[in-house]
């Protein structure tokens, strides 16, 4: 038995998520899609998670809803913190939030940055802008995760910016990184290429959804060649149970 999820998802507090990324519309459409597990993890902050679970219980929905960030580093590199608790996610949020620069956002230019409850309620715009780098380097990912119980994800690591590879050149293989997230795994590891990575990290490959049709259907989890029979085998990997 497999089952489906996906681990980064942006809500439309990320200033280039679209509006209709509303809490009870990331719940209902990942459930229409089949996922049976999501995380959500907006640019540098946690407020709109607690949503999103609330969310999925008040529509009754068979989804699990973990709460996550996506940390820009000092090298503005993407980094998907997953998060065993909501305490634990929103006290990352806080500090990753303080590690901005103090540049205020132009919703003209970058989209409003949207806090929403459960229902769509309007709960107000975080004013400082998201998408700039924080002054947290990629060599603190690892501890920083740890710090509050969870774990840190290099994400998109394929992809031609944002990531390990277009930044650095290379995968930090000095660091404690079990996970890796690949936007195209059957390429990226086609003929052999990063067998390295693939050997010591369990891979990932999720949407990076901004937009509802972006949302992915379901598959395998993970990619491929570990089956798991449930959400919550993936769990007790994350979070070391």
């Amino acid at each position: 038995m497999s089952f489906s999820y996906d681990l980064h998802i942006h809500t439309c507090l990320s200033p280039c998520g679209d509006d209709q990324m509303t809490p009870p519309n990331i719940a209902n459409m990942a459930t229409l899609l089949g996922l049976d597990l999501i995380a959500i993890t907006d640019h540098n902050t946690t407020r709109n998670a607690a949503a999103v679970m609330e969310a999925a219980k008040l529509f009754h929905l068979p989804l699990t809803v973990i709460p996550g960030i996506e940390v820009t580093t000092a090298e503005e590199i993407h980094v998907v913190c997953l998060f065993p608790t909501l305490p634990d996610a929103q006290a990352a949020g806080e500090e990753t939030e303080a590690s901005l620069l103090p540049v205020e956002n132009n919703p003209e230019i970058f989209g409003q940055q949207l806090i929403m409850g459960p229902q769509e309620e309007p709960l107000g715009q975080l004013s400082k802008l998201l998408i700039n780098a924080t002054s947290l380097s990629i060599d603190d990912m690892p501890a920083f995760a740890r710090r509050y119980h969870g774990i840190a994800i290099p994400a998109h690591i394929d992809r031609p910016s944002n990531s390990v590879f277009a930044n650095l050149g290379y995968f930090p293989d000095y660091l404690d990184f079990p996970f890796a997230e690949v936007w195209n795994p059957e390429t990226f590891f086609a003929d052999g290429k990063h067998q390295d990575i693939r050997d010591r990290c369990l891979i990932l490959k999720d949407s990076d959804a901004h937009r509802l049709e972006s949302l992915k259907e379901g598959g395998p989890c993970p990619w491929p060649e570990h089956p798991l029979d449930s959400p919550q085998q993936l769990l007790d990997l994350l979070f070391g149970q």
